[in-house]
Order: structure tokens, then C-alpha cells, then sequence
């Protein structure tokens, strides 16, 4: 059921497109709203890090708003948004990379922790922050290939066709590369966690 109001959601708002394409600041809020999770995603899976990323989620949603109108076809606007948000993060993961090494980048900066109540016991605590690092660690280090489409489809839920579509691909390509990047996780974490 939540699946599917997802995916109804995900289909019907090209009017909202076009009352942004109107001038329409409401509408564009509205999308904003809406979806603000998934582009966050797309620029986290390109960047691989939280440093900037607000700032990226800036740029990305003000170009929105002024280059709608070079939208041809209203209902592509997601496969659309996705470019310009990962343009927009290449863009920005270049700038950062000149200026430091990514690994120097603290990845999870203001994450909270993945348990919400802590351990009472110490050890505990200690040993599930490593863990947490090192998932974190091994969601870093997989290539942007394969990181971009296990944020969209894990942290976000996306579907696989909702996928495609924005990343301008087969259903059959987006499977592939999920499958790839668990694989590449499992080995990556078999001895950490």
C-alpha cells in the first residue's frame, strides 16, 4: 500500500511542473517538499560524502527554478532534476577534490547514530559505532556507478523503474548494478561487522 501512493506520487505532478513553469513559487515549494529526500540521495550517491551538501541541495534546487523553463518535455522533469542534481554534485566533488582529499572529509558528519536508544553496556556502544563506520566507510568507497542507485533504491526506496527512469537507463542495468554494489558491500564489510 505505502508502496503504491509512493509510486502515485512519484506519476502525477506535471501540473505542479507546470504551475512552476507559471511563475508559480507556491508549486515550486510544494515540489520542493516533495521531493527534496531523493534529490539529497542523488547528490549524497555522487558526492559520497555529507560536506557541502546542503549547499549542493542550494544550487541545485535555485537552477531548478531558473532553467525550468528549458524543460521540453514537462513529463521528463525527473530524469531532468536528476542531471542537474548530479551535474551539480560532479561539479562540486571536483571543487572539493582540489582542495582536499576525499578521504581527509568527515563522511558522516551530523548523521545521527543507526540505533536510536544507546547500549547501556560501554562495549557495546564502541562496537556499534565501528560498525556504523564501517558501513559508512564501505557505502563511501563504492564507486559512484554503483553508489548512486543503492542511495536511490535503499535510503530513498525507490523502485527499480523509478530508477531507470531518472538515470536514463534500463530496469535491467539498474538491477545489475544493485546487485554489484551488495556484492561489493558484503565483501567489503565480511571481516568489519
Amino acid at each position: 500500500m505505502v508502496m503504491a501512493q509512493r509510486c502515485e506520487a512519484f506519476e502525477r505532478e506535471e501540473p505542479v511542473i507546470e504551475a512552476i513553469r507559471s511563475g508559480d513559487r507556491y508549486a515550486f515549494d510544494e515540489l520542493v517538499g516533495r521531493h527534496h529526500g531523493w534529490v539529497r540521495g542523488v547528490v549524497f550517491g555522487v558526492l559520497g560524502y555529507r560536506d557541502g551538501l546542503d549547499d549542493v541541495l542550494q544550487q541545485v534546487w535555485t537552477a531548478f527554478w531558473e532553467r525550468i523553463g528549458e524543460l521540453r518535455d514537462v513529463q521528463r522533469w525527473r530524469p531532468w532534476l536528476y542531471r542537474l542534481a548530479k551535474n551539480a554534485a560532479l561539479d562540486a566533488g571536483r571543487k572539493t577534490t582540489r582542495r582536499r582529499r576525499l578521504s581527509d572529509v568527515p563522511f558522516d558528519a551530523g548523521m545521527e547514530p543507526l540505533t536510536a536508544a544507546a547500549p547501556l553496556d560501554p562495549n557495546a556502544t564502541v562496537a556499534a559505532d565501528e560498525r556504523h563506520e564501517a558501513v559508512l566507510d564501505a557505502i563511501r568507497a563504492l564507486p559512484t556507478l554503483y553508489r548512486e542507485p543503492f542511495v536511490l533504491r535503499h535510503l530513498n526506496d525507490w523502485t527499480y523503474q523509478q530508477i531507470a527512469e531518472v538515470m536514463d537507463m534500463p530496469v535491467d542495468s539498474v538491477e545489475t548494478r544493485l546487485v554489484r554494489a551488495r556484492r561489493l558491500l558484503r565483501d567489503m564489510l565480511r571481516d568489519k561487522v
